[in-house]
């Protein structure tokens, strides 16, 4: 209680969630303002206003969401987006996304496209059967295409696609580092369906490069060219819920093959693939509800966001006061809350020896309109415009965890990327005009 007692003094601070960043893109110009009671913010998106400070009402908020989306729809041509131009120096930005199979890579990178703008898709008149994702931004390749052995090689040799003996870490090294420098490569295709090794893909330099699979953090030479790194930490019990909803409800496949395949595959998770985790700069923590004791039916999540401090070109977010620990439970006049409601936490704390802020939200939304209500109590979150994290999480209400902490963050940490994107062409640029000068 006398937490939720000073967090309620603290929201009325000046400076709060509805501060906006000016914009690292050159020549782009974002208006904000403030005063000494509450932050003001008039932001624009598709030529509609929306001025919002303390005493605006959550019906306000919603509404003026609702507008914004209306609007969007009517201009499907206009993007609400601003993404840096790159010029022909600049560098493409790389970033990994480490986790298990099963554990909501695809989602998530569903979302990381939408934040930049255009819907990914396999490359135009490739191969059909080819797992990487092309947007006007963004190129994501899966790291199963390093794979040296395909999956009879492996089964011949014994061993999983988790264990580095079955994986080319040197191409691995030399291709992404190729990107990185501006160089087209020839990259191959492992094909999941035959379980072989197709002829190669030309991949061109994108702006910003993602690559997502089992071992993005593992080989240090590849680690050091990340620019930002993510993994999704999905706990055993939660992955065995997902496992059995998939494979049993979608595949076709018995309790007793899953239980068989988590257990052969969990020596090698635990010896290759979870370490990675220690090297990210954001994990994203799925864990069992703590809100229901003794639940084991999986679907109330507890996520927590673990956030590295000192990051270069990233600020992580926190809830209503920057360093505290804060417990909140916002369920009530103005969030909607079935049983067994929401509780939101923040505080520092340590993580493989990292200093860390941390962030975690145990429960669900039952109206994602009302979520504006909890992004306008989050700070450091890098939208471009007041309700874009919620404009965002309405866009996609059909992914998988929209209406839990896994969809919150996951469409957060796609903001902090946007953010370290610009930050580093800004800085870039900057250099490149103080070199000819």
């Amino acid at each position: 209680m006398a937490a939720a007692a000073a967090a309620a003094t603290i929201v009325a601070a000046p400076g709060g969630a509805h501060s906006v960043r000016r914009a690292a893109c050159p020549r782009q110009r974002v208006s904000s303002s403030s005063s000494s009671s509450a932050s003001a913010i008039v932001s624009s998106f598709h030529g509609v206003s929306v001025s919002s400070g303390g005493s605006l009402s959550l019906s306000t908020e919603v509404s003026a969401l609702r507008a914004l989306e209306s609007k969007g729809s009517r201009r499907r041509g206009h993007r609400a987006l601003v993404v840096c131009k790159a010029g022909p120096e600049q560098r493409p930005i790389i970033i990994g996304l480490a986790a298990d199979s099963g554990c909501g890579k695809s989602t998530f990178m569903r979302r990381l496209t939408s934040v930049f703008g255009g819907a990914a898709s396999p490359p135009k008149g490739g191969n059909p059967d080819s797992n990487t994702l092309i947007s006007d931004t963004t190129t994501v390749i899966c790291l199963d295409d390093y794979h040296s052995l395909d999956r009879y090689g492996r089964k011949e040799k014994g061993v999983t696609a988790l264990d580095p003996r079955a994986n080319n870490f040197d191409l691995m090294y030399e291709q992404v580092k190729a990107i990185k420098e501006g160089k087209s490569i020839e990259k191959p295709i492992y094909n999941h369906v035959t379980g072989l090794l197709d002829p190669a893909e030309k991949i061109d330099p994108p702006k910003i490069f993602v690559i997502e699979g089992l071992h993005p953090m593992y080989d240090e030479r590849v680690r050091d060219l990340l620019d930002f790194s993510i993994y999704l930490d999905i706990s055993d019990d939660v992955k065995f819920a997902w496992k059995i909803q998939r494979d049993m409800a979608e595949r076709g496949h018995s309790l007793e093959s899953i239980k068989a395949s988590i257990a052969a595959r969990k020596p090698d998770f635990d010896a290759y693939i979870d370490p990675q985790k220690q090297h990210a700069d954001v994990v994203i923590q799925v864990l069992p509800t703590q809100l229901i004791p003794d639940d084991n039916e999986g679907k109330i999540l507890r996520v927590r966001m673990i956030m590295k401090e000192g990051v270069k070109d990233f600020e992580p977010v926190y809830l209503y006061d920057e360093g505290s620990t804060i417990s909140w439970i916002p369920c009530g006049r103005k969030l909607t809350c079935s049983y067994p409601g929401i509780k939101f936490f923040y505080g520092p704390d340590t993580y493989y020896g990292h200093e860390v802020s941390v962030l975690e939200m145990d429960g669900q939304f039952d109206k994602l309109d009302e979520l504006i209500y909890v992004e306008s109590h989050l700070s450091n979150i890098s939208t471009k415009f007041y309700g874009e994290i919620t404009q965002q999480m309405l866009k996609h209400a059909d992914f998988p965890g929209s209406n839990n902490g896994t969809g919150l963050f996951q469409t957060i940490v796609g903001l902090k990327i946007r953010d370290v994107f610009e930050r580093i062409v800004a800085r870039e640029a900057a250099s490149l005009e103080s070199a000819k000068v």
